[in-house]
């Protein structure tokens, strides 16, 4: 399997090294380099990538920023010359940190990883339901039971038809989790259903007459995966 990649990486040098050892693994293919996250940022409200090597320090906006400002979830390797920043990167749950200088066998390593965790993420994808905890226990939610799913804070909320389910976990980390074929997050706060949108008008969506918001950021993705003829 390949894998669609960008570097940001505000020193040239530093991704020229990059990217040929991406172009030596032979399933790294790097669609663009981007020195400062804004720049990168514009790149990704439009495009989908699996996987960012991603330099902390830059001009402008940091790489914990960019990822603090991602729509989607793609898997993330660090790239930094400084060791400081390895608690931020846990926090982050990125794949994984590389220090430079590193070597290509480091990189080979982080690259597997990269691949264990797809293998993970397929895995938890590929299934016809999810489990969630709340009310002490965890609940089983078939997939076309769930309407859309909302943040509150530091937790969610799972809306069915028959009742809502409130749970501590954040919407950035549930994109990774639920099904990317029927799931979508359209908004900061909200992932939805798709099967289950009953009306799309302007800048809003309608699910069982919830009225949830479109954003800009989301809107052409959401555009592309939904069927109009």
């Amino acid at each position: 399997m390949r894998y669609s990649s960008i570097i940001v990486e505000d020193l040239q040098a530093a991704a020229d090294f990059l990217k040929k050892f991406c172009e030596r693994s032979g399933i790294i293919d790097v669609q663009g380099h981007y020195l400062n996250a804004e720049d990168a940022l514009v790149y990704l409200s439009e495009n989908v990538v699996d996987l960012i090597f991603l330099d902390v320090e830059m001009p402008g906006a940091s790489g914990f920023e960019l990822m603090d400002r991602l729509v989607y979830n793609p898997q993330v390797i660090l790239t930094t010359s400084k060791t400081e920043y390895a608690y931020d990167a846990f926090q982050y749950n990125v794949t994984d940190y590389l220090k430079k200088p590193f070597t290509y066998q480091r990189f080979l390593e982080a690259i597997q990883k990269v691949q264990v965790r797809k293998d993970e993420q397929d895995a938890e994808t590929g299934t016809d339901h999810i489990f969630i905890k709340a009310d002490g226990k965890l609940i089983r939610l078939e997939n076309e039971d769930i309407l859309y799913i909302e943040s509150m804070g530091d937790y969610v909320k799972f809306v069915t038809e028959a009742k809502k389910y409130i749970t501590h976990n954040t919407i950035k980390n549930l994109e990774a989790k639920v099904d990317p074929q029927r799931f979508l997050k359209v908004h900061r706060s909200f992932i939805v259903n798709l099967a289950r949108i009953d009306d799309i008008q302007e800048n809003c969506l309608y699910i069982r007459g919830a009225n949830i918001p479109v954003s800009k950021a989301h809107k052409s993705r959401f555009m592309q995966k939904i069927k109009v003829v």
